[in-house]
């Protein structure tokens, strides 16, 4: 079966509710808010951009973006950091986490392949051009 296009709509919205997770976390206005705020926001960038372009360092220093299961856990790891103070921050980083749980179990399922954009970048364990 071939879920690309979910998939892609599924990762923008991730992408786009980590950004405004983000931008929620700097309205606290505290040193540890913002940093966490930045760091929110540069993550949900990058995962809505993955879906535009694949520029080639993330393929070969975060491959882990390019499986289910690591891209399954980087979603719980950004959702639990949302979850905080405020009844929004906790919507948002539930949702982000329920879809990292649904992704890494999406990795033991056959039947479904990952969406073409997770494939180009995948060429397997140790195959680096050297």
């Amino acid at each position: 079966m071939d879920f690309s296009d979910s998939f892609r709509i599924v990762n923008l919205a991730v992408g786009v509710i980590m950004v405004l997770g983000g931008i929620s976390q700097f309205f606290n206005a505290s040193f540890q808010s913002i940093i966490i705020g930045a760091y929110v926001l540069v993550f949900g960038l990058g995962v809505a951009l993955l879906e535009f372009q694949i520029p080639p360092q993330v393929s070969r220093y975060a491959s882990f973006m390019f499986s289910f299961l690591g891209r399954g856990i980087f979603y719980v790891f950004v959702g639990s950091i949302l979850l905080n103070n405020g009844v929004l921050r906790i919507i948002a980083g539930s949702i982000v986490g329920v879809v990292g749980l649904a992704y890494a179990a999406l990795e033991f399922v056959p039947s479904v392949e990952p969406p073409a954009n997770m494939r180009e970048a995948d060429q397997g364990w140790g195959a680096e051009q050297v």
